[in-house]
């Protein structure tokens, strides 16, 4: 990798982590569907905003390389202009390799459960070896619960605009690289606003509007951001049963917080594309002509049950290969 070809950014301030792409591909994870706040700003790199700051990645052989942008303020105009990351280093060395380390992961080995899901599922072992490196990021749960409140009935071009409406509306400003503003996502407390669902309703999220408004206030008078983040620490059972009682979240959207915020590896989200999976590929003989909550509950079983504890993970192997042949 050349990095003055990385863009808007200054060599100087770019660092790696060693990462081969067995454990980590960038373009498989990041376009998957997991999270909607990056976008392929040059060939290879990705721009997105993480931690309340925006961060370019790429790779390059067995490295991953990145840089973080600091927030705009009067004595930063000229860094802005030049699109160089100001001195945001604030956060030192040793805290954004930890951040990136922990959003994706990275301590845990994926070569290693790769070999274990396709000793134990031959299907798995045909897709595994076209799409290495596909694995969970660990999002922070606000933003991951109402990205994916967004998501029912929806597409990932069309989440991925609704979500950056949302951060652009409500979220606090960040820089701008290239001409391109970057927003912080909105905080519990600016979505609980009076007026929040009609604003919601007005950039275009139809009947999520109040779906999104509605969670942000009962978690706001519940358990709150931090109470949400505890569930972290809760059985897979307890967090579910308390995602499933806010507005808009039913088994599936609970499943997918579940798995990419809150550290329940064994979440495995079905949908009827899921539920189709298991029939056709795997012969699993469920339910009948819908997908009953008994039904969901026996197909995430049946996937437990194949791969183990980290089910999820592997389900996004799979999720990410069809969605790949799709496009």
């Amino acid at each position: 990798m050349k990095l003055r070809d990385a863009p808007s950014a200054c060599p100087s301030l770019w660092r790696c982590l060693p990462c081969p792409p067995a454990e980590l591909r960038l373009d498989l994870v990041l376009s998957s569907g997991q999270s909607f706040r990056w976008w392929e700003s040059s060939p290879g790199a990705w721009t997105g905003v993480l931690g309340g700051r925006v961060w370019t990645l790429r790779q390059d052989g067995d490295r991953l390389w990145y840089t973080v942008y600091g927030e705009e303020d009067e004595h930063k105009e000229e860094e802005e202009r030049d699109g160089c990351p100001a001195e945001t280093a604030k956060l030192d060395a040793a805290e954004t390799d930890r951040i990136l380390r922990d959003y994706f992961q990275l301590d845990v080995g994926l070569s290693a459960l790769y070999h274990a899901w396709g000793a134990a599922d031959p299907l798995f072992r045909k897709v595994a070896n076209d799409f290495p490196g596909v694995r969970v990021l660990r999002q922070d749960p606000v933003e991951c619960l109402f990205s994916f409140i967004c998501t029912s009935n929806n597409h990932i071009s069309r989440i991925t605009a609704m979500i950056e409406r949302l951060c652009q509306a409500f979220g606090r400003r960040l820089c701008c690289l290239d001409s391109r503003p970057f927003h912080a996502f909105p905080s519990l407390s600016a979505l609980t606003g009076a007026d929040a669902e009609a604003r919601l309703r007005a950039l275009g999220f139809g009947y999520r509007a109040k779906f999104v408004s509605g969670s942000a206030r009962a978690i706001a008078e519940g358990l709150g951001a931090e109470g949400l983040c505890q569930l972290r620490t809760a059985p897979y059972a307890e967090a579910k049963r308390v995602l499933c009682a806010l507005p808009g979240v039913g088994a599936k959207v609970a499943d997918c917080v579940c798995l990419l915020s809150l550290d329940k590896a064994e979440a495995v989200p079905v949908d009827t594309h899921v539920w189709h999976i298991a029939r056709q590929r795997y012969g699993v003989a469920l339910g009948g002509k819908s997908l009953t909550p008994r039904t969901y509950q026996e197909i995430g079983d049946f996937f437990r049950g194949l791969w183990g504890p980290r089910a999820g993970w592997a389900q996004a192997v799979l999720f990410c290969a069809d969605l790949r042949k799709g496009q």
